[in-house]
């Protein structure tokens, strides 16, 4: 009888292919000491209670004792949060993360008194106060606080917004329950003959089916369930989109979009520049739309035909080390201290490698101020795309890495807007290196094909995503109903735009919109664009330039949150505000269409 190979238990993993956490604490108990020395330090948030406009001295510590405490909690938090990680079925890890989550809540609501008090300090003194020694190190912070200032109400009217709190998160909470528990997609006979069930996890793998009859099937099944419920998520999407836009007029906003871009002070120019750019750069995307049809030998090409690679994926083995070893090669433009640093950490124990039972799937990059930056994998030595997987992550852990060394505990968190940059950056230099080491032709169309679908479904898809948030909130802040048709309207007239004329674009596809998640947390895919757009200009720069381009670059990731996520980009060489990031990532993409034409 052939053997089952299973995955491993926790305790069976060897020690060197795991995490050490003890950059967090050396063992459980620790934590538990420290757990207790965070919940023992809550109440000292009554001490400044009432008293913040007494003086800058006050003021500042005050915000010392939130900010030492943020400092504990995140440690505490992390390693919970890891420690669950390891096995999610773990129940004393599971018992570790709700204790912890439990007494963060009960330390937001015992600060939640400051940022009222300070808005509530008049003009004149908080002037003082911030050319004062004692609150310098937290004057960035303080004005981003007040920045909120114009669009925070009444103590009244914030306590009536504030209860609204369960009921604003319904429409959420309707799709989650009926995409994620109701929808039933029922099953599919795959490529090999087998009977799976389709849900939204296998749906991708069946678009990947190299068998066209298996990839329409599983595309025209799922989008019935989609159909069925059309009137229900219509009325769940458009209810979001109306508390977007009900919310941004109550706290006195131009509009749902201004309001999404307000907490980054990003102007509605970089939205709307990002669309304009992608618009304007279309011909390129339908040549490649054809160029695939060509290439599949199709007579017309379906949106089902669009995620299959052209070519089946190189069978190349890389071994943990030999990963670690090309990664670090793909980086040498960064640097040696930014190699050598990282090679220590991913030879050593800043990832935790493989699958084992229990263990939360995908990858992420986690840590604090005061630990190293952890890298969970599930790593594969067979799957080429987990190379890229590791890199990405260490993109993101070396930004911490170089925040936390630059940075002062307050300023070290970067926002997400920026995120993106540091993780992608890495996969372009990665992307680059190994079209460089080609042997043959079907290799090096293999991954140009890689980073072309890549470059379409993260700035492409997303743009067009963005367009369709910005035109529908736009329609409801016209005094327009959002109806089943209109949506459909709004949507089909994107997909004839983004897909070009010769494309076959199927009914079912106008149903897409209902079955996007982030559309519940509205102007947000936009961010993945912008990261991946300067990512790209950026590793160019770097890539063809010299010291300086390298130290603006090395610097933006020294930044950590010290300036707003544009300034921060923009002293890293690449104004976003401007159309030329995104022209220049398109631009890469059209030549990548043109050489994948000529390699096949």
């Amino acid at each position: 009888m052939s053997q089952v190979k299973t995955l491993p238990k926790r305790s069976e993993v060897k020690t060197s292919d795991t995490w050490d956490l003890s950059s967090l604490f050396t063992n459980d108990a620790a934590w538990e000491v420290a757990f207790r020395e965070f919940e023992s330090r809550i109440p000292g948030y009554e001490k400044f209670r009432g008293k913040l406009a007494d003086g800058a001295a006050m003021l500042a510590e005050c915000l010392r004792f939130d900010d030492d405490l943020d400092r504990l909690a995140d440690n505490v938090g992390t390693y919970a949060s890891l420690r669950v990680s390891e096995d999610t079925a773990g129940g004393e890890a599971q018992r570790m993360m709700g204790r912890f989550r439990n007494a963060a809540s009960k330390a937001g609501q015992a600060g939640s008194y400051i940022r009222p008090e300070i808005m509530a300090i008049p003009d004149a003194t908080m002037k003082q106060y911030l050319a004062s020694a004692e609150l310098a190190p937290f004057k960035l912070v303080l004005e981003r606080v007040l920045r909120q200032k114009p669009h925070t109400l009444t103590p009244g009217e914030e306590n009536l917004l504030a209860m609204q709190a369960e009921m604003q998160g319904a429409t959420n909470q309707i799709f989650s329950q009926l995409n994620n528990a109701d929808l039933k997609f029922g099953l599919v006979k795959n490529e090999k003959g087998e009977t799976v069930e389709l849900s939204h996890a296998s749906f991708s793998a069946f678009l990947h089916s190299p068998v066209r009859e298996v990839r329409e099937a599983a595309f025209r099944q799922y989008y019935a369930q989609f159909k069925a419920h059309e009137n229900t998520l219509a009325a769940t999407l458009g209810g979001s989109m109306q508390r977007d836009c009900y919310y941004a007029k109550a706290r006195k906003h131009a509009g749902a979009l201004e309001s999404s871009l307000f907490p980054d002070n990003v102007p509605r120019s970089v939205y709307d520049n990002l669309c304009a750019s992608v618009r304007k750069n279309l011909p390129a995307v339908h040549r490649y739309y054809d160029l695939r049809r060509r290439k599949m030998n199709l007579e017309h090409i379906h949106h089902f035909d669009t995620y299959v690679p052209i070519l089946s994926e190189q069978e190349v083995t890389h071994t943990w080390d030999q990963a670690v070893k090309v990664v670090i090669d793909s980086l040498q433009p960064l640097g040696k201290e930014y190699c050598s640093v990282l090679e220590a950490g991913l030879s050593g124990r800043w990832c935790d490698r493989y699958e084992n039972q229990g263990k939360r799937s995908g990858a992420f990059s986690s840590g604090t101020y005061d630990s190293i930056p952890y890298i969970l994998m599930n790593y594969q030595p067979t799957v080429l795309d987990h190379v890229f997987t590791l890199t990405h992550e260490a993109g993101h852990s070396m930004h911490s890495y170089y925040s936390a060394k630059n940075q002062p505990h307050v300023y070290y968190g970067y926002t997400i807007f920026v995120a993106e940059v540091a993780s992608t950056f890495n996969e372009q230099l990665l992307s680059k290196h190994l079209m460089k080491q080609a042997k043959t032709d079907k290799e090096r169309a293999y991954l140009i094909n890689r980073e072309i679908d890549a470059i379409r479904g993260t700035i492409i898809r997303q743009t067009m995503f963005a367009e369709f948030e910005r035109d529908a909130h736009a329609e409801i802040e016209k005094g327009e109903p959002l109806t089943l048709d209109r949506f459909k309207q709004i949507y089909r007239k994107l997909l004839d735009a983004y897909f070009g004329p010769e494309f076959a674009i199927d009914a079912e596809l106008e149903l897409e919109c209902f079955r996007i998640p982030h559309f519940y947390g509205a102007f947000y895919v936009y961010k993945y664009a912008t990261g991946l757009s300067a990512a790209i200009a950026l590793s160019e720069r770097v890539m063809n330039g010299g010291p300086a381009e390298l130290s603006q670059y090395l610097n933006f990731l020294k930044g950590g949150c010290s300036k707003d996520p544009l300034d921060l980009l923009r002293d890293a060489g690449v104004d976003m505000e401007q159309p030329a990031a995104v022209d220049t990532a398109l631009a890469r993409f059209g030549k990548l269409v043109d050489e994948l034409d000529t390699l096949l």
